[in-house]
């Protein structure tokens, strides 16, 4: 018997700064090899000093990820999953031509939040806990033996809004 190819899995946001990459950051840590696993953005910046912190306090660091633009995976072998995490990126990347399935898991964005660094901190860490908890759920549901599988998992995440 052959071993599966991994599920090839894009986080897409706006900006690619912060929900995204800790998505692809908790995915990659939590999914094991059972899993490729990208982020972009469709007006990427840089990945958020915040969002990388709040994931080093779990242990999963992001500091050397890039912010990537959607058109680098253009041209790329197909995605079986798309999961915006914005309800910008769903609305301006309603449908991804390049990707089997595509879901939307929204969530506040915690660059948003003013004041203190350690009150836009809390932020970045709810956010980051609110990611995890979906994909948590997500993953009890494996293991996924083809990206329709995936698809049905990560469709029932889509109704708990964050």
């Amino acid at each position: 018997m052959s071993e599966q190819a991994p599920l090839r899995v894009l986080f897409l946001c706006t900006h690619n700064s912060s929900r995204s990459q800790m998505g692809e950051g908790l995915l990659r840590a939590r999914g094991g090899s059972a899993f490729e696993v990208f982020s972009a953005g469709t007006e990427p910046r840089v990945v958020h000093p915040l969002a990388i912190k709040a994931m080093q306090e779990i242990g999963i660091d992001i500091s050397t990820h890039q912010a990537k633009s959607l058109e680098e995976f253009r041209t790329s072998a197909p995605m079986d999953l798309v999961v915006t995490v914005c309800d910008e990126a769903a609305e301006a990347c309603s449908f991804y031509p390049n990707a089997h399935f595509q879901v939307h898991w929204g969530f506040v964005d915690p660059s948003q939040v003013a004041g203190s660094e350690e009150e836009r901190l809390a932020a970045f860490r709810q956010a980051r806990d609110r990611i995890a908890d979906h994909l948590d759920q997500f993953l009890r549901l494996q293991p996924f033996h083809s990206p329709e599988q995936m698809y049905t998992a990560a469709k029932a995440q889509e109704g708990l809004r964050s």
